[in-house]
């Protein structure tokens, strides 16, 4: 916007002061009031997921003979944990960015909404994935999907492959703090999502699409039962040496058995489930959301970084065959267009105030 030539006067001077004062109250009030008039759409999206997946977690718990619940408290123990993640940012865009004038009534009640939908939505995702070994008993798909991934691989198994290329030294380790790294960068997520985005409707849309991928997620293992190839062929894996990785396998497993030893006890569930891959679709969505709007190119760089580690780890490990994360990208993509959908964001419009913060 082009300002007008003001003749050099004192009384001209103070009016074009008047003019830039005026000017820069309006690009500092038109964010603030388009964040201020969030459509419905965009606040109820989060509690719409939430509540579609509780529902079918409910029915489907039921057909299964066991109650929906939070074995060992770990949904409430993560909400909490993003909860605060989120208060201490909030207070801190307050203190220093005087923040005040953006959180508004409606801006809370937006955020607390998706913050509190999207573990809702968790919650239900851990119920529907424990109970698929109930409801498809005996059918595995492993053989099949090893098969394909030696096809692809001229008669070879991916992980072996990586084994000879990376080695079973530093790499190792490396890789599984990339693995494990993933149970940060979620509360992470979603925390920027909600408070460091310029825009709400953005973080709105990038939490909603976050959160399908555990809905799509849920229906893959009911799709294609598969345990993966660290427990189907665990010979292979032996070499590889001792890492938090293999640690939460050898824990998988054992909470595996417990529960399909008598699935009524309480503290009990099992989260074994290759087919597709979560972590590979979680950091991809991330990863194209960095670009459909505008991130700052570090952030590009570092998520696009975590996903091409996240899926070499995935199969080094053995928790996934290499059609598992490619299914997992392909849950990725349509996380986001229905999160688009649902929320009803212009996208193009969106990236403008993430392109300026940047």
């Amino acid at each position: 916007m082009l300002c007008p030539r003001i003749a050099s006067t004192p009384s001209s001077k103070q009016g074009s002061r008047q003019v830039i004062a005026s000017y820069e109250r309006g690009m500092t009030a038109a964010p603030d009031a388009l964040r201020d008039s969030l459509p419905w759409r965009a606040i109820a999206a989060g509690p719409i997921v939430a509540a579609v997946t509780l529902v079918t977690a409910l029915i489907v718990t039921a057909e299964a003979g066991v109650p929906l619940r939070d074995p060992n408290g770990v949904s409430v123990a993560r909400f909490l944990s993003a909860f605060a993640l989120v208060a201490v940012l909030v207070g801190l865009d307050i203190a220093f960015r005087s923040g005040r004038r953006r959180w508004t009534p409606v801006r809370v009640v937006a955020v607390a909404g998706a913050l509190v939908s999207f573990y809702v939505t968790y919650l239900a995702y851990r119920n529907l994935k424990s109970v698929v070994p109930l409801l498809r008993p005996d059918e595995l798909f492993d053989a099949r999907l090893a098969d394909l991934d030696r096809s692809l691989f001229a008669g070879s198994d991916p992980a072996e492959v990586l084994h000879n290329v990376l080695g079973s030294g530093i790499s190792a380790h490396a890789l599984s703090g990339v693995y494990e790294a993933f149970f940060l960068f979620i509360p992470l997520a979603i925390a920027f999502a909600l408070v460091i985005l310029p825009d709400l409707r953005a973080g709105l849309f990038l939490t909603t699409a976050l959160a399908i991928n555990w809905v799509l997620a849920a229906g893959s293992y009911f799709l294609l039962p598969s345990l993966g190839p660290i427990y189907a062929e665990s010979a292979q894996f032996t070499q590889l040496p001792s890492t938090g990785v293999s640690g939460l396998q050898q824990a998988l497993l054992e909470q595996r058995m417990e529960f399909l030893r008598d699935p009524s006890v309480a503290g009990t569930a099992q989260s074994i489930g290759a087919f597709a891959s979560l972590h590979v679709s979680i950091f991809f969505t991330a990863a194209l959301a960095t670009h459909l709007l505008g991130l700052a190119r570090y952030v590009k760089i570092a998520v696009w970084v975590l996903f091409a580690l996240t899926v070499a780890a995935t199969v080094y490990f053995g928790w996934h065959y290499v059609l598992d994360d490619l299914a997992g990208m392909a849950i990725a993509v349509t996380a986001l267009a229905l999160a688009r959908a649902i929320v009803g964001i212009d996208l193009r419009a969106a990236r403008q105030p993430a392109e300026a913060a940047a």
